[in-house]
């Protein structure tokens, strides 16, 4: 094994060995505090521009295998670890994690102090960094220095589908609907198709007419990375369908649904990302813990009068709206983020939409959330 470093963008060393392709990699770093699931979070495409450091301690101790993979290949830029199991112990496992960063050419480190990298990303924010092996420290540092921000840059289109493609019902054919692919994760399709709903999935810039064209029974707008100021695009085909027929929004697709709907977003200081994040529910104060990946929150207040009160102790409704007017009617607040108070979903009074900023498929993750996939179809049903 090569020695190998990361560098912050504000100028942090971090040291490690390389255990992935060699090179240099970029990327905003983000810490993630699942337990496992690292296959499913390494081929999430919304991690595409990201380099992944994981919190738990112990990372590829059960191998890999083509059931958890999210796409059909890894998405994130880097992956940072304290400690890759060499060995993985598993029935289930068709290879070790390490041959597979290295045949997809991912640059990943093991042996990093992962706890002093998260604090320092708590408290600094998240930020870029350069990892590598095998090169010279200054130009890693201005490697890091270098690298793009996260604000700003659309990534969602870069990974979508470029042709669009189908997911064939399980069983009887209940409804067909459309998914717009910003970055979709394969467990959203299944649980779709589970429910008895044909899935044709679309590229990201394809319009409203041309969705509307296809006379579908409903519209998802899915997860995916980066921001969700520069898909204008996408934004203008998601009012177009407004109104039109039932719409259902995750992750950067809530984000999408916020902004056509006229609301503001805002970039986190570092993110949510991990599958342990507790969510109240507003109309009844029950509590989801959530898996969740995103940098960014849709801020609603820009639609109300005043602006949100200050924070006073732990995080309560009264930090979001109680409600809104929209170009396209009153919109509610449905769902709040236990540990910071921000919006995790929304929900249209006038027209059948709704959206949530966490991931109701889990993959990897708690599956508290998976009945609003089933609330969807049910959106379609009542026509």
């Amino acid at each position: 094994m090569k020695p190998g470093l990361l560098i912050t963008a504000d100028g942090e060393v971090f040291g490690g060995v390389s255990v992935g392709a060699g090179g240099i990699a970029t990327g905003e770093a983000v810490f993630n505090t699942s337990m496992t699931g690292y296959q499913e979070i390494l081929t999430d495409p919304s991690y595409a521009g990201q380099v992944v450091v994981m919190t738990s301690p112990h990372i590829g101790n059960y191998g890999i295998n083509e059931e958890d993979a999210q796409s059909a290949r890894l998405s994130c830029s880097g992956l940072v670890m304290r400690a890759l199991t060499d060995r993985p112990s598993s029935w289930r496992a068709t290879a070790g994690l390490a041959s597979l960063l290295a045949e997809q050419g991912v640059v990943a480190l093991s042996e990093v102090d992962t706890r002093r990298l998260a604090r320092h990303l708590r408290s600094r924010g998240a930020m870029p960094v350069a990892i590598g092996s095998g090169v010279d420290q200054r130009e890693l540092a201005a490697a890091a220095a270098s690298a793009p921000p996260m604000a700003g840059r659309d990534l969602a289109s870069a990974i979508s589908t470029p042709v669009d493609y189908r997911v064939d019902a399980q069983g009887p054919e209940r409804a067909r609907v459309v998914v717009v692919d910003l970055g979709v994760k394969r467990f959203i399709l299944q649980r779709l198709a589970a429910l008895g709903l044909a899935v044709t999935v679309v590229p990201a810039w394809t319009s409203g007419a041309e969705i509307l064209g296809r006379r579908p029974d409903g519209v998802v707008l899915s997860n995916g990375p980066g921001d969700p100021g520069p898909l204008r695009g996408v934004i203008e085909s998601t009012r177009q369908l407004l109104g039109k027929l039932p719409l259902l929004g995750v992750c950067l697709g809530h984000q999408v649904m916020g902004l056509a709907l006229g609301a503001g977003t805002f970039k986190l200081p570092f993110g949510h990302h991990g599958g342990n994040h507790p969510v109240r529910r507003l109309d009844d104060g029950r509590v989801e813990i959530t898996a969740q990946n995103h940098g960014f929150a849709v801020d609603l207040w820009p639609l109300a009068a005043g602006g949100p009160p200050a924070r006073r102790g732990l995080p309560g409704p009264e930090l979001l709206p109680s409600r809104v007017d929209t170009p396209f009617g009153v919109v509610v607040p449905t769902c709040q983020n236990l540990n910071d108070g921000t919006l995790e979903g929304l929900r249209c009074l006038d027209l059948p939409a709704f959206s949530v900023q966490y991931h109701p498929e889990a993959g990897p993750g708690p599956n508290d959330a998976g009945h609003l996939f089933e609330r969807f179809r049910r959106l379609i049903e009542e026509g």
